[in-house]
């Protein structure tokens, strides 16, 4: 569970992120580090993502996409389902999908 100052913090950071704004790599690292271990970090961290890729906040069927927070925000983070091994195949999948 985040503190009220934690979660106020985290969001200023993710705003400014969205926005396009300078992050500095000691805020990334600290937002990555509640983005690894609390999904809704990481949830918010993915629609930050998403809006700072498309440059604004998009209506419609995509805005739609974008609220529910499905798919990747990453453009080159895909999943490979032609691998014929299982562990290959999640081999581009988010970090806690991941197997290590």
């Amino acid at each position: 569970m985040l503190t009220t100052s934690t979660r106020l913090k985290l969001q200023s950071i993710l705003r400014r992120l969205a926005a396009g704004a300078n992050v500095t790599l000691t805020e990334r690292v600290y937002l990555q580090k509640f983005a690894d271990c609390d999904r809704t970090v990481a949830a918010w961290l993915r629609q930050a993502r998403r809006q700072q890729l498309s440059g604004r906040h998009r209506s419609g069927v995509d805005g739609l996409l974008d609220d529910l927070n499905l798919g990747s925000s990453e453009p080159d983070q895909r999943h490979r389902p032609g691998s014929d091994d299982l562990g290959e195949w999640f081999g581009g999948a988010d970090p806690w999908l991941r197997r290590d």
